[in-house]
């Protein structure tokens, strides 16, 4: 199934006439484009607003991608979210959710649960490490921004759910791409990581604790380069450049239950 779009003016000798200038969206196109495959939806949203999902992707990237780096001790940094604040709440949340948003408007149920969620995930983060919410120093008893064990061993708990839903996210992209489910499999991986190393910091086991840390970093690392190349390949369609990178359409190869379904209803 294929999906129709755009319709513009131009000139002749006869003066300004109005053209049917529709162009066919294939299956693999638009999955790369929406991240999501092609779907039955009412109206001419595609028509006239644009495509949301770039937006969330380049909120999540400039968000963990320092993030990832320096959990990782690259260039002898030290990870503090006081340097990231304003990059987590308005590049990772705030990004995030207008992207979310603007997918559950076109009717593209799942990369509108994922931006959301992940929207509210980076907001989530950035108020439990600013200081005005008390998070955390309402563990500590000289009121710091010290983390406690009794903090760390709750905060594990977050993270362990956070890799519970990327990797419910990872399994329902295998209909997406190949890009998007590597994004996923990083995410799934850094989330488990950092549930280990908070837990590890809480007991005082503070070099597995660190190593642990240095693996979500490296998990959210993965998880950044293949975003950055699935954002690179969505622009480049997007421009209709004249060439394009793959992404590797799953959509046509792990086929839905509905074509299922009418392919038997047609034997």
């Amino acid at each position: 199934m294929s999906a129709k779009l755009g319709e513009e003016q131009y000139h002749d000798d006869g003066g300004l006439r109005r053209a049917n200038t529709s162009f066919t969206i294939t299956p693999e196109m638009f999955e790369k484009l929406y991240l999501s495959p092609k779907s039955i939806e009412s109206g001419d949203l595609r028509k006239t607003f644009g495509n949301p999902t770039p937006v969330a992707i380049i909120g999540f990237l400039i968000a963990l991608t320092p993030i990832s780096i320096e959990l990782m001790g690259w260039r002898e940094a030290n990870y503090s979210l006081k340097i990231h604040s304003g990059a987590t709440y308005f590049f990772g949340g705030l990004l995030m959710i207008l992207g979310g948003v603007g997918e559950f408007l076109l009717g593209n149920t799942f990369p509108s649960v994922v931006f959301l969620s992940y929207g509210a995930h980076f907001l989530t983060f950035a108020a439990t490490y600013t200081p005005y919410y008390a998070a955390i120093s309402a563990y500590s008893t000289d009121d710091t921004q010290t983390a406690t064990p009794p903090f760390l061993a709750g905060f594990g708990f977050y993270a362990l759910s956070m890799g519970l839903l990327s990797f419910v996210f990872l399994v329902c992209s295998l209909r997406t791409n190949l890009f998007f489910v590597l994004v996923f499999i990083g995410a799934t991986m850094g989330f488990g990581f950092a549930a280990g190393a908070f837990w590890q910091l809480a007991g005082g086991n503070t070099r597995i604790g660190n190593r642990l840390l240095v693996g979500t970093g490296a998990g959210f690392f993965f998880a950044c380069c293949a975003g950055w190349y699935l954002i690179f390949a969505i622009m480049l369609a997007a421009m209709d450049f004249p060439f394009s990178l793959p992404v590797v359409d799953l959509s046509t190869v792990i086929k839905g239950a509905g074509e299922r379904k009418k392919r038997g209803g047609e034997v």
